[in-house]
């Protein structure tokens, strides 16, 4: 968009949407319940080898497990204009983005949208009930697409761990 004879132009909203801050799983007792069991065998293993510090690790750990798996994420307010991409109160305008793909994350897709700054380095939005095709049409203006992004290691491996060693028996 071309500045006016001021200088300054309009930014425009092109699409606005509220959906919850970060993905959301509902789980059951037996969660809880397993998830307890293995951290309570962890911890007398290292209790044996007198690895107090990694007790506190582990115990620190699962207790941000449980934090997450209980207490549901509040709503967020995300906002694209021609400026850049809004996410409650701070904005990122397009010359800080780098590129942008779509994951699947508990059966629901969600953005993410690389930073060209170390920090925070990506932006992860969940969709709600919004169509990626509907944002991928009015991202391409502004940023490239990424069709496939490899998995890290970390990531295939906690994919590997969840679908050998699941905690409950079916999902919700």
């Amino acid at each position: 968009m071309l500045p006016d004879e001021t200088g300054y132009h309009d930014v425009k909203t092109l699409l606005s949407w509220q959906a919850p801050g970060r993905p959301f799983k509902e789980r059951s007792r037996e969660y809880f319940i397993n998830a307890f069991l293995i951290m309570a065998a962890l911890e007398v293993i290292l209790f044996l080898f007198s690895q107090y510090t990694l007790m506190m690790l582990v115990f620190s750990l699962v207790f941000l497990a449980f934090a997450m798996a209980s207490v549901p994420p509040r709503m967020l307010h995300y906002k694209i204009t021609t400026e850049g991409v809004r996410v409650e109160n701070h904005f990122y305008i397009w010359e800080e983005l780098y590129d942008f793909y779509f994951i699947k994350h508990h059966g629901k897709e969600n953005l993410y949208i690389g930073t060209k700054m170390f920090f925070p380095g990506e932006l992860s939005l969940t969709l709600g009930d919004l169509s990626p095709v509907e944002i991928k049409t009015i991202l391409l203006r502004y940023l490239p697409f990424r069709e496939y992004v490899e998995p890290t290691f970390l990531q295939k491996s906690g994919d590997w761990l969840e679908r050998n060693f699941p905690l409950e028996k079916h999902a919700r």
